[in-house]
Parts: C-alpha cells; sequence; structure tokens
C-alpha cells in the first residue's frame, strides 16, 4: 500500500479575479506504517495539498496515486461535528458497522468515555478535537489525514493528545499524512519530515527520522528538532536526522 504525491501545480482566482500559485512543484511518497508530516508557514498551501490528495480538489495538475478502494479518515483543522448528534452518534455516522469493543477502546485512549451521549455544544475544544479525531480512526483508515489537529490548544493539553495520537498511529498500519507548523509535533509524531517553503510551495528539505516514535527519547528529539530547525533557517546542515 502507498501513497505517491506528484502536484506540479495549483493556482487559484481571487474574488477579484487575480491567479495565486498555490503549489509549485510537490512531490514524495509515503508507504504503509509511515507517518509523513508537512511543516511550512502559515499559507504556504498545507491545507490545500490535504484537499488534493484526499479527492476533495481534482483541480490541479499533477497526479495522485492512493491505494485502490482505501479507506481515507480526515481531521479537519475545525471538528465539524454535527451539533445535533451525541459524541457517540457522530462517530458513528462516519462509521456505522464499528465494532462496540474496538469504539470503546478508542474512547478510552482519547478520555471520551464519559461524554459518549454529550452533545457538541457540550464540549471544550479539546474534546471536540477528540471526537473528530475518534471518527477519523473508527473507520480504521488506510489512509489517514491530519490537518493542524492540535491548533489552538494550551501546550499541555496538545502535549497530551498528542501522546494520544501516537499511541494509536502506533496500533495501526495505515499511511498517515498529518499538517502542522509545530516542529515538536512534527518530531514527535512523524517519520518523516517534509518542510514547505512559503507559497508557491515547494519541497525545501524532506528529513527521515529512523528512531521509532515510542524509542525516542527527550534528548534525541531535541537533537532532531534542532537538525529541522537548522533545515528551515537555511543553514548548512551535517545529515539526515537519523
Amino acid at each position: 500500500m502507498r501513497l505517491e504525491v506528484d502536484i506540479a501545480g495549483k493556482t487559484f482566482k481571487s474574488a477579484a479575479g487575480e491567479q495565486h500559485d498555490v503549489i509549485a512543484g510537490v512531490t514524495f511518497a509515503l508507504n504503509a506504517g509511515e507517518a509523513g508530516v508537512l511543516v511550512g508557514p502559515s499559507g504556504c498551501g498545507k491545507s490545500t495539498m490535504l484537499r488534493i490528495l484526499a479527492g476533495l480538489d481534482p483541480d490541479f495538475q499533477g497526479r495522485i496515486a492512493r491505494p485502490a478502494g482505501a479507506r481515507i479518515g480526515f481531521v479537519f483543522q475545525e471538528p465539524r461535528l454535527l451539533p445535533w448528534r451525541s459524541v457517540e452518534d457522530n462517530v458513528r455516522i462516519a462509521a456505522p458497522l464499528a465494532d462496540d469493543a474496538k469504539l470503546s477502546a478508542l474512547f478510552e485512549i482519547l478520555e471520551l468515555k464519559a461524554h459518549r451521549n454529550h452533545f457538541p455544544g457540550e464540549l471544550s475544544l479539546g474534546l471536540a478535537r477528540r471526537v473528530a479525531l475518534a471518527r477519523a480512526f473508527a473507520v480504521e483508515p488506510q489512509l489517514l489525514i491530519l490537518d493542524e489537529p492540535l491548533a489552538s490548544l494550551d501546550a499541555a493539553l496538545a502535549a497530551r493528545l498528542r501522546d494520544e495520537i501516537a499511541i494509536l498511529m502506533d496500533g495501526r498500519s495505515m499511511i498517515t499524512l498529518l499538517v502542522t507548523h509545530d516542529v515538536d509535533d512534527a518530531v514527535r509524531l512523524g517519520d518523516r519530515v517534509i518542510l514547505l517553503s512559503p507559497r508557491p510551495a515547494r519541497i525545501l528539505a524532506d528529513v527521515p527520522i529512523r528512531t521509532p516514535r515510542s524509542a525516542r527519547g527527550d534528548a534525541e528529539t531535541a537533537a532532531i528538532k534542532s537538525e529541522i530547525m537548522r533545515r528551515i533557517n537555511g543553514s548548512p546542515a551535517k545529515q539526515d536526522a537519523s
């Protein structure tokens, strides 16, 4: 199972009729069990790229090869929950055949066990993001796409939710693609960190992280993060992170 991405160009027209280049030359591939993280400045086209990869935006130049018939789990920047449905119903609408035991385990990991019957209007942003994650994982995706899943959360809450995401990722063999502007999140969740330029997006560097997530200590994580920051700042790099 493999995702192949070759986006030669993506443009859009503003309301004033002006044409804007969003993506210009992004090529990479991910295999089953691999987590790629796209890191780039705000407005560089990261979210646009995810919509293209998911098949939600066919208006681009290039080619996307997704695994045939792959189930896709997509977590958008906003939770996008149905306000008139309970937490459990929001998840079951996406995954009506979900196994009860697996769903309960998912709610346990994401700290949603006590909120199954609550409605979105009763949830904090952190809980709403957990429901969106539960919905994506409940479909047992072969391709998981996460668009800034930790955005707008305080540092402590983001760290806890990041750890929960890592647990769920480690228990599944799927292709994962995550967008973030936070290098710490990228280093702790990714197997590869793909650095993007300002708009129109191009790949500046593709940095592999060879140590499994569960085996990365604080010192190694800090070293990898430092390496990536050197790449972002344009300083010469000694070698790829390992």
